[in-house]
């Protein structure tokens, strides 16, 4: 007779979407949108490259 384990799973934290806005009047983005992707769709700052999750677009350079 098998016992089964049981894993532990890890749930997922919902994006923080409002740090990515800045209102000003009117909202504007704070960080650059992916030109393949287009508007919606941001690039990720690392430290040394800005990238896509959706599509894997990548600037080398950062910020």
């Amino acid at each position: 007779m098998a016992v089964e384990k049981k894993t532990a799973v890890k749930k997922s934290k919902a994006m923080q979407v409002w740090k990515l806005y800045d209102a000003k009047g009117a909202l504007v983005r704070k960080n650059k949108t992916c030109p393949k992707c287009g508007p919606g769709v941001f690039l990720a700052s690392h430290k040394n490259r800005i990238s896509c999750g959706k599509c894997g677009y990548a600037e080398m350079g950062g910020k």
